[in-house]
């Protein structure tokens, strides 16, 4: 981890940020109190939303007499 400055983080920027994709973590300080912490980012952050119609769940699947229609016994049991 690599503690900096602000103003070392401004006019080093580029510097740091090849540092981050190296994978190190630094932690930018005003003074003596840490501000900020910059990481690189993971693939998980890179895609943290499901795209639209994006299939997340195996299919449903329906035995075969699922449609047929009710026998006297059921339409009784459900008070029809």
């Amino acid at each position: 981890m690599i503690t900096i400055t602000t103003q070392q983080a401004k006019t080093h920027l580029s510097r740091f940020l090849n540092k981050v994709l190296e994978g190190e973590e630094i932690i930018i300080k005003r003074g003596n109190t840490p501000v900020a912490r910059i990481v690189p980012l993971g693939k998980k952050a890179e895609k943290s939303r499901l795209s639209v119609g994006q299939i997340t769940s195996d299919p449903v699947k329906l035995s075969d007499d699922a449609f047929y229609p009710l026998t006297e016994d059921e339409l009784k049991d459900w008070g029809l």
